[in-house]
């Protein structure tokens, strides 16, 4: 059992992922707009439920909390939950919205733009009234994004959700995953995504949130990232940086942890893969950020994960095992020297 930061209880190495579940269609081929696609392949996505199978993938515990629709395709992504070993107890299913979708642009590069139908979708109206409140006491990490604050009653249904989390002593993990186009403005979409900052125990961005979060501040700047988004409660802030790898920020020391080199064919779900082989870490030595040399071996691990989820189309189903990321990481090479494409 890991005993969390405050040292008043053991807690279960347990990581819950609450937010989003949807279906990704990816277009078989690079480099083609939605409309010249000649077609598109099916994929479980959503980054915390992305998240929670990439955990189980590797090893690890994790449930995921949120809404799907009471049809085919919400039914379908609980089984995939389930199939992974994922818990799924916390899923509840809308009889009056569908699941959401989201059509993913595939450029030449394997970076990728999105167009989501949510209006509303099921994600979006999971109630307080519906939370298990239990199944969130029995973990040590709660894990959580953005997109889940942007309407109601999600909203509500999240923040009294994180809160508990805190309150129950559970280390909280933010991943924003900036959405643009599913938000009203720039502006609510920076004043939503900061509204939950402090409670933050851990936080994962990329280089492109730091500028929008900042307004256009430099995001490789050591002292942007300190002054403007470390708060007094932060214990780890990561940074995931495309091809030069990633940051880590604490209160005592910072460092970089370069990636891999591979052929991306999708970025999408890669980021997510990432915070996965962190967690994954941090749910097994809770102190993880406090030991400079035992976090950049689990960053290293971290962008390994990430790196080979970007070889494959889609998110879910390119999700590594731990295998095949201590198969992928040269051995004996616990700082790599080449590129990873993480975003």
């Amino acid at each position: 059992m890991a005993k969390n930061d405050s040292g008043d209880r053991d807690k279960s190495p347990f990581i819950i992922c609450f937010g989003e579940m949807l279906i990704d269609f990816v277009p078989t081929v690079s480099g083609a707009s939605l409309a010249e696609a000649p077609a598109f392949k099916k994929a479980a996505g959503g980054a915390p439920a992305n998240v929670a199978v990439g955990i189980a993938r590797l090893g690890g515990s994790s449930a995921f909390i949120g809404k799907v629709g009471h049809d085919e395709f919400g039914h379908m992504l609980s089984n995939i939950l389930k199939s992974n070993n994922v818990d799924n107890s916390g899923v509840r299913f809308d009889t009056g919205a569908r699941t959401a979708l989201a059509f993913v642009t595939l450029r030449a590069d394997g970076e990728r733009e999105f167009m989501f139908y949510r209006n509303p979708s099921a994600d979006m109206l999971l109630k307080e009234s519906e939370l298990d409140l239990h199944l969130i006491k029995k973990g040590s990490i709660f894990h959580y994004g953005s997109i889940s604050l942007i309407e109601e009653p999600c909203r509500s249904t999240h923040l009294a959700a994180l809160k508990f989390a805190k309150k129950e002593g559970l280390i909280l993990s933010y991943d924003p995953n900036l959405r643009l186009p599913l938000w009203p403005s720039a502006d609510a979409a920076r004043e939503g995504i900061k509204s939950i900052w402090e409670y933050a125990d851990v936080i994962k961005v990329s280089e492109e949130e730091i500028s929008f979060l900042t307004e256009g501040e430099d995001p490789y700047s050591d002292e942007v990232v300190y002054n403007k988004l470390f708060h007094a409660n932060l214990k780890l802030l990561v940074v995931t940086e495309g091809q030069l790898g990633c940051r880590y920020y604490t209160k005592k020391f910072h460092g970089r942890v370069a990636g891999f080199r591979v052929k991306a064919v999708d970025t999408t779900g890669a980021g997510d893969s990432f915070v996965s082989g962190l967690l994954i870490h941090l749910a097994s030595n809770l102190d993880l950020y406090k030991d400079e040399k035992k976090l950049k071996e689990a960053l290293v691990f971290a962008n390994a994960c990430g790196a080979i989820t970007v070889t494959e189309r889609g998110a879910i189903p390119s999700l590594p095992t731990k295998e095949a990321v201590f198969d992928f990481i040269p051995k004996g090479n616990e700082q790599p020297h080449c590129l990873c494409l993480i975003s």
